[in-house]
């Protein structure tokens, strides 16, 4: 089955933060392609300033690597869907809940407006969404079930979240029933964290105004750490995952007081 652009794109940028340079040749013999195909996607990348092209090959801009949305739908898209509707049969009819931007989020938009309660024809919304994430909010303002409300704010290119002290000040006149946030990583010492310090600190006061946290990551997140902090262990409630999700790994976040559901 061919690969896509945006797939093979996110391939190379994965291998550019973990080898930090990449040669035009092996990355081609590496992803089964022509070295006329890879100096055309790293020039196609450069223009994007995701990366730094050299002289045969190509170097990322820095350590870590915080990968736009748009490349990464590939990435363990099962799982994500099934963590999704999880989490979207949690929110109860009548409730108002934030949810984050995030490729596992997006997934949890879409199945909470096609879960069949809320495809009725009963007048007027059945659920608020308070969103920072305007693919999600783009989704959903067309359910006529969900009352979509935007944070506001300036908006970040690599994850379509919203973030900034104009998003900030509308969290902070709010009041969430729960709040299902996905992070980039998740370590039982550091707590949810995401590799943007603005993405965290919008996520951290959409947390707080919520009666419930939920986080909602795929099992490649846990047991790590990334830059910002959006909120410590003892703050979440519920934490979705997949099945692959190590066992001794669960059993710790139970011990915490975290309550794991595993799709």
């Amino acid at each position: 089955m061919a690969v896509s652009r945006y797939e093979r794109w996110n391939t190379l940028l994965e291998l550019l933060a973990e080898h930090g340079h990449l040669d035009v040749e092996e990355t081609a013999e590496r992803l089964g392609v022509s070295t006329a195909t890879v100096r055309r996607d790293f020039d196609e990348l450069a223009a994007q300033q995701l990366l730094t092209r050299t002289r045969g090959g190509a170097s990322a801009h820095s350590v870590t690597y915080d990968l736009p949305l748009r490349y990464k739908v590939a990435r363990q898209a099962p799982e994500k869907q099934r963590i999704g509707a999880a989490a979207a049969a949690m929110v109860a009819l009548g409730s108002t809940v934030g949810l984050n931007g995030g490729t596992t989020l997006s997934e949890v938009g879409r199945a909470l407006a096609t879960r069949p309660d809320m495809n009725t024809d009963q007048r007027g919304p059945l659920v608020t969404v308070v969103t920072n994430a305007l693919n999600i909010a783009n989704e959903l303002v067309l359910r006529p079930q969900i009352q979509v409300v935007t944070t506001g704010g300036s908006a970040r290119p690599q994850s379509y979240e919203l973030i900034g002290p104009v998003a900030a000040g509308m969290l902070e006149r709010i009041a969430l029933d729960m709040a299902i946030l996905g992070v980039d990583a998740l370590d039982l010492e550091h707590g949810a964290s995401a590799h943007n310090e603005g993405e965290a600190a919008i996520n951290a006061l959409m947390a707080s105004r919520a009666q419930r946290v939920i986080i909602a990551a795929d099992s490649s997140k846990l047991g790590r750490r990334a830059f910002a902090r959006i909120c410590p262990v003892s703050a979440i409630d519920t934490l979705v995952t997949d099945t692959a999700a190590p066992e001794d790994q669960i059993a710790r976040f139970t011990e915490a007081g975290v309550k794991v559901i595993r799709a």
